[in-house]
């Protein structure tokens, strides 16, 4: 039931007891059926989203597009594996257009991200180029709207 899934989506903390009442089916089917989500791999995970602007968390988000020579008989699933393994990599898409991958990554600095990309993507054999583009600010991510910052008399951030 895609009713569901759009619902976990937006609210990853239903019940199957809320979930039943929405939905109109038992508790027990909704249990079921999250089960064989889980284990069929269609559900891959429940996150929670943070704005991290609002806490003392030091954190730098960059997206970086990558250019890359595919190789023979993997195409870009190989050279994906490898990129995606690293702990600093928070998603990871194969694009159409002017680059092959999109990466978002997160650090603590700047210089973090920046070193993240010389030493260990630029370092990867089948990487051609890359662009890093920083996030300045988040207006809106997966579907929720950031609310505004807050501002001093000065015109600072707070």
């Amino acid at each position: 039931m895609e009713s569901i899934l759009k619902l976990l989506e937006d609210n990853a903390t239903l019940t199957p007891e809320q979930l039943a009442v929405m939905c109109g089916k038992e508790t027990g089917d909704i249990k079921k059926l999250i089960e064989s989500y889980e284990k069929e791999g269609v559900i891959v995970g429940y996150k929670t989203l943070i704005d991290w602007d609002k806490t003392k968390r030091e954190c730098v988000s960059a997206f970086i597009e990558i250019k890359i020579t595919p190789q023979r008989d993997r195409g870009f699933d190989h050279v994906a594996e490898k990129i995606y393994n690293y702990p600093e990599v928070q998603s990871l898409y194969l694009m159409s257009g002017g680059f092959d991958l999109c990466v978002l990554i997160e650090g603590k600095t700047m210089k973090e991200v920046a070193y993240f990309v010389a030493q260990k993507l630029a370092t990867i054999d089948e990487v051609v180029s890359t662009a890093t583009h920083f996030v300045l600010r988040k207006y809106k991510d997966k579907g929720v709207i950031y609310g505004p910052q807050e501002i001093d008399e000065r015109g600072n951030c707070n």
